[in-house]
């Protein structure tokens, strides 16, 4: 009597089941085994019976039909790699070319800081945050009210804010800076297309992040960033989550939202949300010279407009524009 050979398989997805294990039973007078095959085709499930081979063979069989099952997932695979490359380089291409566009400008931005009761403000802080092409970026806290602590952590923030673009090469989502990896592609609510990919940082810095990048599919910007500091800005503010947004402000890929909400020791959970309100942009190109200005007005001391002030007029800012007409705003 014979042995034989019976087969487990699996099925993998656009593909015939594949075996993946053997159960034979050696029979009283012979060393010969049989394997019974088992495939889809058309939907209908075959059995039949190889010819007699030996245990070695059949183990030689089983193997050979592992790799050929395998192998179109393994080329996906590295279809996957060749794909995410494309996206990181156009990316990097997206963004120089953003930075070609940059103009001066000055926005106003609105942040609002909640505490352990969600849906009241706890401290609110107004600011005009200026910018400068390539790199010059600086602050003024116009309006604040409420908790001291909100203003200190605005200033922080603005602070860091200025430090990353000044070292924009040692914060850019580059592969200078960051490994990448595919995660998915998906379409929202409104129809954006975008690759989703996971940021994993190569240096625990503070001005670096590690979390998602949402790219999208078409323009190849970042419009949403989601996830973490690559390294704790803070003994006392832990289980930090961020989340950015970025738009299209005239012509420029800019960030436009920022929501963050962390653990302050002692004090429990706080959320800050900033958004930008106005926008003034102007078309010429600053020099060296009214940056010197810029970063004179520009100077976080200055922190307050004293109520007297409320009704004077704006006077021209350092590249000839008067604050704060509406070309822009957060949506």
């Amino acid at each position: 009597m014979a042995g034989k050979c019976t087969a487990d398989a699996i099925r993998i997805e656009g593909m015939a089941r594949v075996p993946v294990s053997l159960h034979c039973e050696r029979g009283l007078s012979s060393n010969d085994w049989k394997l019974a095959h088992h495939q889809v085709l058309d939907g209908i499930s075959i059995w039949g019976p190889l010819p007699a081979v030996s245990q070695q063979e059949a183990s030689r069989l089983l193997l050979f039909c592992l790799v050929l099952s395998f192998a179109p997932a393994l080329a996906h695979s590295e279809d996957l790699v060749l794909n995410l490359q494309t996206i990181v380089d156009r990316m990097a291409q997206s963004r120089a070319e953003n930075r070609a566009r940059f103009r001066p400008y000055i926005v106003t931005r609105d942040y609002k800081l909640f505490g352990k009761k969600q849906h009241e403000v706890k401290s609110q802080v107004i600011a005009d945050v200026t910018f400068v092409p390539p790199n010059v970026k600086n602050f003024a806290i116009e309006e604040s009210s409420g908790a001291g602590l909100g203003e200190r952590a605005v200033r922080r923030i603005l602070q860091s804010e200025a430090e990353a673009a000044k070292a924009y090469d040692a914060t850019d989502y580059s592969q200078a800076n960051y490994d990448f990896r595919y995660i998915r592609e998906e379409q929202d609510a409104s129809g954006q297309h975008s690759y989703v990919l996971e940021l994993l940082p190569k240096r625990e810095e503070k001005i670096l992040l590690r979390g998602k990048l949402w790219v999208d599919a078409e323009t190849y910007y970042v419009h949403r960033f989601e996830g973490e500091p690559a390294k704790p800005s803070s003994w006392w503010v832990q289980e930090v989550h961020i989340t950015l947004l970025y738009g299209d402000v005239d012509g420029m890929w800019l960030q436009t939202g920022m929501e963050a909400a962390a653990r302050v020791r002692i004090l429990g959970p706080h959320r800050m949300v900033a958004n930008d309100l106005k926008y003034k942009i102007s078309p010429r190109v600053a020099t060296a010279g009214n940056n010197a200005e810029i970063e004179r007005r520009a100077d976080p001391n200055r922190i307050k407009r004293k109520p007297a002030e409320q009704g004077k007029a704006p006077r021209a800012n350092a590249f000839g524009l008067r604050r704060m007409d509406s070309v822009g705003s957060n949506p």
